[in-house]
């Protein structure tokens, strides 16, 4: 292995065969190391026989460093994992903010409407509705927790992989093995492991992009997080710590293009037209970025010695921003289910147990924010009305509205 992976679990076999650990990880991101960190803190299996795997680890975040670009909306379950692993008091409080409302709207209604669907933390009787946390910030605080529970931390590459009855061999791009009871794939929507397990997926293009970035506007965000949804997609503006928004601007693909090409003063004026007005003027107060959009399902999250978490097994549309939070559930599920059989990790009639808890969820989930990408991104004056009478029967039925408020604040 290079200089800077550990080797702690050794087999103490000859040199150059490889290393032994219970469980491989295989991907340092948040939803990576936080399942590293977790079973080490549970005792599935003794943290220094745990290793995470990734070609890249994150560094802690400079204290005059700009948010990340990419920042996500995490809930109070994902709060309760993070906390639970040392994790979320890592995260710097100037990388992380908590939002108290949040206002949903239809291209043909206005944010101020009736038929605006609003929602406030004080009528559910919480301090706010979730938190905006820095990408690049999570991923540091979760690897740092990681390690110091003792999980040993390999920086290679995979490049192989085969099973046995007994155990998982990874071969490594600097000529070394690891071998394991059980490898999780954590290693995204592209996820090399999954490809190497022989395992595809299901889903479609989008055929869309999604834009980030900072703004300043000229009103206050009031730690509200706003989406507006437009037919080429909706358009999210998050509160960020120091009164900035970040935005999630789904568009059509050769809209990102032409949005991340233009000038900036245009940029912002094509922002507030798009957000209808609803924070005033806006302007740029960072870089640009786009990423693509896909709806993917791993078809099986599980086979012998083999787990799928996150975006290795699932990738959703970003306009409910539960994408981290279904990954980190994932984490806590498959953490439940190896606890109840510590001996026999990489058995597939334990794994499949994850498997159950978790598939039906995110595919329901899937398809719910399929549905409403169609629904709000068909223009059809028909299908216009229904989605104004809709979300005005929803903001005035105070049982229902809860429901949805309480959906989205614990997701459980």
């Amino acid at each position: 292995m290079r200089p800077s992976a550990a080797t702690s679990g050794s087999s103490g076999g000859p040199a150059g065969l490889g290393v032994d650990f219970d469980i491989v990880v295989v991907g340092a991101g948040p939803a990576g190391a936080s399942v590293a960190a977790a079973m080490a803190r549970r005792g599935i299996a003794p943290a220094a026989r745990i290793a995470l795997l990734s070609e890249r680890f994150a560094g802690a975040p400079a204290p005059d460093a700009d948010w990340n670009l990419r920042v996500f909306a995490l809930n109070r379950n994902s709060q309760r994992l993070l906390d639970s692993i040392d994790a979320w008091q890592r995260i710097p409080a100037a990388r992380r903010h908590p939002y108290q409302r949040m206002c949903v709207w239809d291209a043909t209604d206005t944010a101020r409407g009736a038929r605006a669907l609003r929602f406030d933390c004080a009528d559910l009787g919480e301090s706010d509705l979730g938190h905006i946390v820095d990408g690049e910030a999570l991923r540091w605080a979760a690897l740092e927790a990681a390690r110091q529970a003792g999980v040993v931390a390999v920086q290679a590459r995979v490049t192989g992989l085969s099973f046995d009855e007994r155990a998982v061999r990874l071969a490594l791009d600097d000529g070394r093995c690891v071998r394991a009871a059980l490898v999780i794939g954590a290693d995204g929507a592209s996820s090399p492991l999954r490809a190497l397990a022989g395992i595809g997926t299901i889903g479609h293009d989008y055929h869309q992009q999604a834009v980030v970035a900072h703004v300043r506007t000229a009103a206050a965000n009031l730690d509200t997080a706003w989406q507006r949804f437009l037919p080429g997609g909706p358009l999210a503006l998050l509160p960020l710590q120091d009164g900035r928004s970040s935005i999630v601007w789904s568009v059509p693909a050769a809209r990102a293009v032409e949005l991340c090409a233009l000038a900036p003063a245009e940029f912002g004026r094509q922002l507030e037209a798009d957000s209808d007005s609803v924070l005033g003027a806006c302007t740029l107060a960072s870089g640009r970025a786009a990423f693509p959009l896909r709806l993917q399902h791993a078809q099986h999250y599980v086979r012998p010695r083999l787990a799928l978490v996150a975006d290795a097994a699932h990738s959703v549309h970003p306009l409910a921003g539960q994408g981290l939070n279904l990954g980190l559930r994932d984490v806590a599920a498959l953490c439940e289910t190896l606890a109840m059989a510590p001996e026999a990790i990489g058995e597939l009639a334990v794994l499949r147990r994850y498997e159950r808890a978790r598939k039906a969820d995110n595919l329901a989930a899937s398809a719910a924010f399929d549905g409403l990408n169609r629904l709000f991104g068909n223009t059809h004056p028909l299908l216009s009305r229904l989605r104004s009478a809709g979300l005005l029967a929803v903001e005035r039925s105070g049982p229902l509205k809860r429901w949805f408020a309480r959906a989205a604040l614990d997701s459980r």
